[in-house]
């Protein structure tokens, strides 16, 4: 059964902006977390010379991205595959680019230190690493609203919440990732591009 979710009919195409700029010009996308499987089908229609894996560990998440995949009709949409970010080794062998959304504050910190260990493992030496979500950040005053998500997400698991930017950074630096942009996005969050050094 194909599953919506309100925020990602309004984010997908400031998100497709970005990817438009960082994504390769061929390749496999794999995408980590991929949710309901909506920006999954919408991604691979708009970068139709991308072939896009979405992968999530919840096998509700999976029935969803499957109804999703099966009626899209598009053949660079590959069938989900189950993949936890924290896991030390994950199913896809190579990827030119990963794409995570709305996973580091929604997860234990182990799965965002698993996210670029597995990047570091699987990805080609241009590839881009391409997170979306909100994060509170050194010297730049947080929303309220970004605020009362993070004790809303701290009230259903303490393990969870609004990550430090600069923590997110040293995670990447430790796997031989720098950060390279940094893009403000609609509602208080941010774009972030990660490549090897």
């Amino acid at each position: 059964m194909k599953c919506r979710a309100p925020a990602a009919a309004r984010n997908r195409d400031p998100i497709a902006a970005v990817l438009a700029e960082e994504l390769p010009a061929a390749g496999l996308v794999l995408e980590i977390a991929s949710g309901t499987g909506e920006h999954a089908a919408h991604f691979a229609r708009a970068f139709p010379q991308l072939d896009w894996q979405p992968s999530d560990p919840d096998p509700d998440a999976l029935i969803s991205i499957a109804a999703w995949q099966a009626d899209s009709g598009l053949a660079n949409l590959r069938m989900p595959i189950t993949l936890d970010a924290a896991a030390p080794v994950w199913p896809v062998g190579q990827a030119d680019a990963v794409v995570c959304i709305n996973m580091v504050h929604i997860s234990e910190w182990e799965a965002t230190t698993g996210l670029f260990r597995g990047c570091a493992n699987i990805l080609t030496p241009e590839a881009p690493v391409i997170l979306y979500g909100p994060y509170l950040e050194g010297g730049v005053e947080t929303a309220q609203s970004n605020l009362a998500f993070d004790r809303s997400l701290k009230d259903r698991n303490p393990a969870w919440g609004l990550r430090s930017l600069g923590a997110v950074d040293r995670v990447a630096d430790n796997w031989g990732f720098r950060r390279t942009r940094r893009v403000p996005m609609p509602a208080n969050n941010l774009a972030l591009v990660y490549r090897r050094k």
